[in-house]
């Protein structure tokens, strides 16, 4: 047997086992079987498990508790147990192992750094020494959809914790995310008037034509240089190639680095009219997850496990990133850091991958993190 608490080998183990159980956001029936396994390494520890019962389609979400350190300000471990990859999708990336590379759906993003956030607590209750701060490990099962059913959870516990630590995966070369764009989503609804395209096409208003307006407008915000980005990504309309269309839809994503971008630019585009007569636009949709930008508090914490990976003999390097998280609803008001999974790459791909070199190191920081946030 290993005196090694953080061997590779036995961790990538417990990793395989919650990969095998496929959890898509919207299998409930799934990602609870995942959360019953998570919550049965638990009995043995010294934690309380609640699990909050999973509503609008979604499943469970679990929330273990450690017996010390209630009652004061501590630390939350958020991660989510959903992934996007539909079921049966193991049979086309099933787990295996080259090299330094682990394969699997949800193995990235984000299995891999939720096990080692859990392997980790599972030291420190091994420990003869109690951390200065109680650990919440927050699991939610709606993540990949916006956390629609778990955003006023996470948002509750955030307040509640000194430090939110977030364990989705490691950008390119281990880099540890420091900051993360918000997003918003819209829905466009246009409505014109519908003709015969032959016959009496002066009779229509075509609700297409004015889409195409609408995307002229909303793809001109895009600005690259000051980080904000605006996608149509959906669009839908009209009936049959012979009527001038009467409806059209379209589904919008925006990103901004910054609150004020996001209160610039959401009434912007909510404020989207028709130029045409006879053609109603009608916008609906808002900011889905803030901004996480990288305050005081949080480069504080990230300047202390900086020193904590320094010490443990790597070199940890933040990045901005342009993908939310949970992480954006708990930086405004709470220190957060984010990125702190396994390294690899190709996240909601067909290779999706961990690399199994950083396993140890990023279970090693976790744990140091527990042992000495304060």
């Amino acid at each position: 047997m290993s005196s090694n608490p953080f061997e590779a080998a036995v961790i990538l183990d417990g990793i395989r086992r919650w990969v095998e159980i496929e959890s898509p956001t919207e299998r409930p029936d799934q990602v609870n079987k995942l959360a019953d396994l998570v919550a049965s390494g638990y009995r043995d520890l010294s934690v309380s498990v609640d699990r909050v019962a999973g509503r609008d389609g979604c499943g469970d979400h679990l929330v273990t508790r450690s017996s010390w350190g209630q009652g004061v300000p501590g630390i939350l471990v958020l991660s989510h147990l959903d992934t996007v990859h539909p079921m049966g999708f193991i049979e086309r990336l099933p787990f295996k192992v080259e090299g330094n590379r682990a394969f699997g759906p949800g193995i990235y993003d984000m299995k891999g750094g939720a096990y080692l956030a859990y392997h980790a607590f599972r030291q420190v209750c091994a420990d003869d020494v109690r951390p200065p701060l109680g650990v919440t490990q927050l699991y939610v099962s709606d993540e990949e959809i916006g956390s629609p059913t778990s955003r006023a959870l996470i948002e509750a516990e955030g307040r509640k914790a000194k430090y939110v630590l977030v364990t989705e995966p490691a950008r390119e070369g281990g880099k540890i995310v420091t900051g993360r764009k918000g997003v918003a989503r819209f829905e466009v609804f246009v409505k014109g008037t519908p003709a015969h395209a032959g016959a009496r096409p002066e009779d229509g208003c075509s609700a297409i034509r004015e889409l195409g307006n609408v995307i002229q407008t909303l793809e001109a915000m895009n600005d690259f240089k000051r980080g904000v980005t605006v996608n149509v990504g959906v669009v839908r309309g009209g009936s049959k190639s012979n009527v001038i269309a009467e409806e059209a839809y379209a589904e919008v994503d925006m990103r901004v680095p910054t609150m004020a971008d996001a209160d610039e630019l959401v009434p912007k585009i909510l404020g989207v009219t028709s130029r045409t007569h006879g053609v109603t636009v009608k916008v609906i949709g808002g900011l889905n997850r803030p901004p996480y930008e990288k305050r005081n508090a949080g480069a504080a914490l990230y300047e202390h496990a900086r020193s904590l990976a320094a010490e443990l003999g790597f070199k940890l390097l933040d990045v901005f990133s342009g993908g939310g998280s949970d992480g954006n609803f708990t930086a405004p008001h709470t220190a957060t850091l984010d990125g702190l999974g396994v390294d690899g790459k190709g996240a909601h791909t067909h290779y999706e991958q961990l690399y199994i070199s950083s396993i140890e190191p990023r279970a090693r920081l976790l744990y140091r993190l527990y042992q000495t946030l304060q």
